[in-house]
């Protein structure tokens, strides 16, 4: 599977992994960072579920990461591109909550003990756990997962799982997990959110192969149907063994969730208005602001909001490639920060919508602001490897421009900067001392990306840089940043409210040289690596949050990104013939798995339809030529691969 289809369904895996006892030694029905579970061991169902749901209906989207195509049904490895949603038909040994920044609790597994030390940790399963062939569950089997996950699995397991050293059966409903080396917090939480194969299955099948054949779970769905690279269907399995547990009542309420695959986003959003599927969470902001006032909105057929976002806003920007000469020095990545003129964009491209990113931990209390904490200047002097001087003082912020588009000031700072990096003019052109140019290619794939390079490439060449923009198929943009073969590309990461042993993939220096991996920037840095330590092995909240903002000061330091922009918010539009709880998860959308297809609606759907003179007309509603002809063109046009994660999101533009 392809690195980002790879890491997509990896997100619980990336978005979860913090853990410390929360009663040391003594068995408990959850798991969180840092003591606290918000749910008592008797608790009935999460808070933001609605126990009586209704089950039944179809839920249809365009995936998370929107186009996309898919040649393999095995998300665990880096051969090949994984279908969206095959989560669906894993269970892990613990599930989270979230309501709660960091907590998990029990599904495979109903409790777990931490060792008295950290250095282990043994989880008891129910003896009731089946996978959907209705063979058992047992712990040889989430053995297996482990051993296999991390020997053949994708890169990234690898990594977060070096230090699990051993998972042993004790007997069929008991495993201990052993860890090695001094940060042991995150590792219970990491092995309780893996995904649990089957020994069995696997028996005869190679787990290193893409195939398109379903494989095994335990989880509430399986494969329907599919057809490869355009659609893919799961339905609820009728005898799923744990949808009566407290961590599902009310969870997973379709009857069949499908995903739909499109060549690019305004084919998606004219199959979504054409009523091809339900559900569209928008993230380019001209279409939000100009596209969605079409009859079924306007009739209430179609419902638009913007859902409240209380997680970190993550880390979209341009990351700038460090492994390539030219980007070696930060004064030069600085300048090309100094070129990007957000509010201009923002204005004239974003209507206003958005925010400049300033930190990597945007929209969080772990955002460093001003001067460091006299916690952060002690924890960056006593790191015992150097730290950028830049990390020492006040705590580098993009600049504001006057969104001219061509802010003198600011061409000049970004010159200088370049002058002192060997970087000089030399009839309008910035050559170094061997009369070479400064060459940087900016790589893409999503053509509506491209108003936004385009001003930006402007300016670069302006400061006599041979800037330019290489727009890639998507394949070929999947293979080139595997291999990391690009100078600067868009991209955007999912940062959460505890952070742990994922920023290792992000910005440590291991992940640097692992291909495929997450650290597109090349960052190779002691003080980061030191700091993502101290995040890791924080025994409190306050002395993670400490830590987070000294990295935040260190990464901004370096200078691997240009940052983009965020909003605290998702744009999401749906049909409106679904319903959902009062209380929404406070860390998550939750609409896959909490809403429910609501009949009354659908029905009141179909006699509000416009009629068939209308619909003939542009504003065509679901089942006209409208949509048929959509489809031809889906067709004559093909299928193309592109880049999504859950942890590496969507870019909003």
């Amino acid at each position: 599977m392809g690195t980002a289809r790879a890491i997509t369904n990896l997100a619980a895996l990336l978005l979860l992994l913090s853990v410390s006892p929360a009663a040391a030694a003594e068995r408990a029905h959850g798991l969180s960072a840092f003591g606290d579970l918000a749910y008592p061991p008797d608790f009935d169902h999460f808070a933001y579920a609605n126990p009586d749901a209704p089950k039944g209906g179809t839920f249809a989207l365009v995936g998370w990461g929107g186009v996309t195509t898919f040649n393999s049904l095995n998300n665990y490895i880096l051969k090949g591109d994984a279908a969206q949603g095959l989560e669906l038909l894993f269970d892990s040994l613990m599930v989270r909550a979230t309501d709660e920044p960091d907590a998990v609790y029990g599904l495979v597994a109903e409790s777990a003990e931490v060792a008295d030390d950290g250095m282990s940790v043994t989880f008891h399963l129910r003896p009731e756990a089946r996978f959907s062939d209705g063979s058992p569950l047992t712990a040889d089997d989430v053995v297996f997962s482990f051993e296999t996950l991390k020997e053949k699995g994708h890169p990234i397991y690898h990594q977060t799982l070096r230090d699990v050293v051993t998972a042993e059966a004790l007997d069929p409903a008991t495993v201990r997990y052993t860890f090695q080396g001094d940060l042991v917090r995150d590792l219970p939480l990491t092995v309780a959110e893996l995904p649990i194969l089957s020994k069995t299955y696997y028996a005869t099948k190679p787990f290193d192969q893409t195939t398109l054949e379903a494989p095994l779970g335990s989880g509430p769905y399986l494969v329907d149907q599919m057809m490869q690279g355009r659609t893919i269907v799961y339905r609820r399995n009728p005898d799923y063994w744990a949808k009566d547990l407290p961590v599902n009542r009310g969870r997973w309420n379709f009857d069949k969730i499908r995903y739909e695959y499109f060549r690019d986003r305004t084919a998606g959003m004219e199959a979504f208005k054409a009523g091809f599927y339900d559900f569209r969470e928008e993230f380019t902001s001209k279409v939000w602001a100009t596209e969605y006032d079409f009859p079924a909105i306007r009739d209430g057929r179609v419902k638009k909001e913007v859902l409240p976002d209380e997680t970190p806003s993550g880390t979209q920007g341009f990351f700038i490639n460090t492994r390539r000469d030219q980007l070696k020095d930060p004064r030069v990545r600085e300048a090309l920060d100094l070129a990007f003129d957000f509010e201009w964009t923002n204005r004239n491209m974003f209507y206003g919508l958005y925010d400049r990113t300033q930190s990597f931990f945007e929209n969080s209390p772990m955002k460093a602001e001003g001067e460091p904490s006299e916690a952060e200047t002690a924890l960056l002097q006593g790191l015992g490897v150097p730290v950028p001087e830049a990390a020492l003082g006040p705590v580098y912020v993009p600049p504001k421009t006057d969104g001219s588009g061509r802010n003198r000031e600011l061409f000049v700072q970004a010159g200088k900067l370049l002058d002192e990096a060997g970087w000089t003019v030399k009839n309008g052109v910035r050559v170094n001392d061997k009369g070479e140019p400064l060459k940087i290619e900016v790589l893409m794939y999503e053509p509506v990306m491209e108003r936004i390079a385009a001003p930006y490439i402007k300016n670069l060449k302006l400061l006599g840089i041979d800037a330019r923009l290489r727009m890639v198929d998507p394949a070929q943009y999947q293979q080139r940043l595997k291999d990391f073969d690009f100078d600067v590309t868009t991209q955007r990461y999912s940062m959460r409210s505890t952070p742990g042993v994922e920023l290792r993939s992000y910005f440590g220096s291991e992940a640097a040289d692992i291909d495929g991996s997450l650290n597109l920037a090349g960052a190779k840095d002691p003080a980061v690596d030191a700091l993502i330590e101290r995040v890791v092995a924080a025994k409190t909240r306050e002395d993670m949050t400490t830590a987070a903002r000294a990295l935040d000061r260190v990464l901004r330091a370096g200078h691997y990104w240009v940052p983009h922009w965020y909003k605290g918010s998702n744009s999401v539009a749906y049909w409106n013939k679904f319903s959902r709880p009062e209380t929404k998860p406070k860390y998550d959308r939750g609409i896959l798995d909490t809403w429910w297809f609501d009949e009354a609606k659908a029905a009141a759907i179909e006699t509000t339809k416009p009629s068939a003179g209308a619909a003939a007309t542009e504003e065509a509603e679901p089942g006209s030529i409208r949509l048929w002809l959509i489809l031809a063109a889906l067709l004559v046009a093909g299928i193309v691969v592109t880049l999504v994660m859950r942890a590496r999101r969507r870019p909003k533009s």
